[in-house]
């Protein structure tokens, strides 16, 4: 049974891209550990506890997490999916909200951040959630499901919706051989031919 380890707690983005990548590859009986940090997952692979990391690109942690381990924990696929849709949330009883809960710096740039006086960084989405509801932030960018299901407490101050983001799949068995690793038959090597200078 192949185990793939991803940032929790369960209902991340990183939890749902994973089991699309899972259900991608037909791996019906493959398992998901979430963790609280990618210095977990990456020891736990070590251990061979889990075999695969799935990391977003931008996540916070993915310089430290390639950086720190490239000699024996390796890039072994990149893929694109979206996520969930993303939100501004303020809480219904804040009329000019000053702080704004978000995973920093790797969603600072979807919104104009200066309308907030202070940015509090939060590990991942459900807290920046939980924060929320505990009063602890006015703000919060998170998941656009949220709003429907605390529609009492908070209200949507802006629509973000999903990047096409670029996720990363490290394993302890190197898959790079030489040259560049890509496939030619993807749709960006379509759309390469077709933008190519045609020659006579």
């Amino acid at each position: 049974m192949i185990v793939f380890a991803t940032l929790g707690p369960g209902g991340t983005n990183h939890e749902l891209v994973t089991r699309r990548y899972i259900a991608f590859h037909g791996l019906d009986d493959a398992q998901i550990k979430l963790v609280d940090d990618f210095d977990q997952a990456v020891d736990l692979v070590r251990r061979g506890e889990v075999d695969y990391i799935v990391q977003c690109a931008v996540h916070p942690d993915t310089p430290r997490t390639l950086g720190l381990n490239f000699r024996d924990i390796f890039v072994c696929d990149t893929f694109i999916s979206p996520s969930k849709d993303l939100a501004i949330l303020t809480r219904v009883d804040i009329d000019r909200p000053h702080t704004l809960g978000l995973i920093y710096p790797a969603t600072s740039s979807y919104v104009d951040v200066s309308r907030w006086s202070e940015l509090k960084p939060i590990a991942s989405i459900p807290y920046i959630l939980d924060a929320l509801l505990e009063g602890r932030i006015d703000s919060g960018l998170v998941y656009l499901e949220y709003a429907a299901r605390h529609a009492d407490r908070l209200r949507i101050d802006e629509v973000i919706g999903s990047p096409d983001d670029a996720w990363i799949v490290y394993g302890r068995e190197r898959t790079y051989r030489e040259g560049v690793q890509a496939c030619r038959s993807s749709p960006i090597a379509e759309l390469l031919k077709r933008s190519a200078p045609q020659t006579a």
